[in-house]
């Protein structure tokens, strides 16, 4: 098989990483790749907004399958345009990703479908959310509604925050922004469930628990991701039947209702009180760093799995896992989530020796003339694989001692809750 996956992340190499397990694949396409998948895929440089440049490309090289990794190309509707070509894609089409596209589009499903979440309001101007937070209880969450690539959304402690978050919201921080979010706090601690769907079907695809902020100890600005654990520690058997029967079921129903049917991963961002699961919000494709930590646990061919999904047949695949536990730290560039130096390059990174239980993905990196530089502000990340969250821990930050890359830092804490 031919098989093209579209991204540049660490999302994309570890399915890369993943894909070429298969004696099945012939060659893998990454659009535009990294300097990691650049070493088991070749890169295609392509604008990804101009969906018949990648069309053709499709065509051109007789691709057997595209997949589709980040969010913006599924929220425009890439799978849509494609699928008018029969070409095979995997992705959710552009109606069923509005569940990552708009939050309020999310909350409205909710509300219909009596699908556990936070309470809320919608603004529509600065004015009028800054009168709502003065008769609001602290903390407060503020959201973009809008894709902000997991950083438009600011959890408030005071007026002084919010009204910084509402400025920064509707001046444009992540974008054109005509409708703002404000969340209820739900205490409790975070969760992620995947699940894997083929528009009749699914099939959960593991659970982890992401690191949101930058700062050990959970502090300061949200970012991407910092880290990530799976399985997560909060998960069992009661809880799972609730995530599903609550949550997951109702929102398959509610698409079915507006007319579409899900197909791809599907990545529920929970809130779990008390055994209880509500939902913070969607997204429309595996989680970064979830994928990276979650896929070196799958013993399934993944290829198999995504065909399945592609050819409505989902049901036919049974989904096997490895029990070891997964650890992932990333590695990013100094300043970040901030303003940060690109171009940096990162000297050691050739004489990183792994283990067959460890890996390293590239996220935000390029290779010219047989260097690789930062370009990005999630640059690497480490995972370990183990049956002790503990010695996977230990195991990435040796590695991450001799990488010795002075232009990067990272969380040494990632785990805490689960490691004692």
């Amino acid at each position: 098989m031919k098989v093209g996956i579209i991204g540049s992340g660490g999302r994309e190499h570890a399915i890369c990483e993943s894909l070429k397990k298969s004696d099945k694949i012939e060659k893998i396409y990454c659009l535009p790749g990294n300097a990691g998948t650049s070493e088991i895929a070749e890169n295609i440089i392509l604008d990804l907004d101009n969906f018949k440049d990648v069309r053709n490309f499709a065509l051109k090289k007789n691709l057997d399958l595209l997949i589709v990794g980040p969010e913006k190309p599924l929220v425009d509707g890439l799978v849509d345009y494609l699928e008018k070509f029969n070409i095979k894609v995997f992705g959710p089409n552009k109606l069923a990703s509005q569940l990552e596209g708009s939050k309020i589009f999310t909350k409205k499903l909710c509300q219909e479908f009596n699908i556990p979440t936070a309470k809320f309001g919608i603004f529509q101007n600065k004015i009028d959310a800054k009168q709502f937070i003065k008769k609001s209880k602290f903390p407060i969450v503020i959201k973009a509604d809008n894709l902000a690539s997991g950083k438009g959304v600011y959890i408030c402690n005071n007026e002084i925050e919010t009204n910084v978050a509402i400025d920064e919201i509707f001046d444009g921080k992540f974008g054109e922004a005509k409708n703002l979010l404000v969340e209820e706090f739900l205490e409790g601690e975070e969760m992620s469930f995947f699940t894997i769907n083929d528009g009749n079907t699914f099939k959960n695809f593991d659970t982890a628990q992401d690191h949101k902020r930058v700062l050990e100890g959970d502090k300061g600005k949200n970012t991407g991701g910092m880290g990530a654990y799976s399985p997560s520690r909060l998960i069992n058997d009661e809880l799972e039947k609730k995530i599903i029967n609550k949550i997951i079921k109702p929102t398959l129903k509610g698409l079915a209702e507006l007319g579409t049917h899900y197909k791809g991963f599907l990545y529920a961002g929970l809130m779990i009180v008390e055994n209880e699961p509500y939902l913070i919000e969607y997204n429309v494709r595996m989680g970064d760093p979830e994928c990276q930590t979650i896929l070196p646990k799958l013993k399934t061919n993944l290829i198999d799995i995504i065909v399945a999904c592609c050819d409505g047949k989902l049901n036919e695949i049974n989904i096997n896992w490895s029990d070891k536990k997964s650890l992932c730290i990333v590695m990013c560039s100094k300043g970040y989530p901030d303003k940060f130096k690109k171009n940096i390059e990162i000297e050691n990174i050739k004489k990183i020796k792994l283990s067959n239980n460890e890996y390293l993905f590239h996220a935000g990196t390029s290779i010219k003339n047989k260097k690789v530089y930062a370009i990005s502000g999630r640059v690497l990340n480490l995972v370990s694989l183990s049956h002790d969250f503990n010695i996977s821990r230990k195991n990435i930050i040796k590695i991450l001692e001799k990488l010795n890359w002075l232009g990067g830092f990272y969380r040494k804490d990632i785990g805490h809750k689960v490691i004692k």
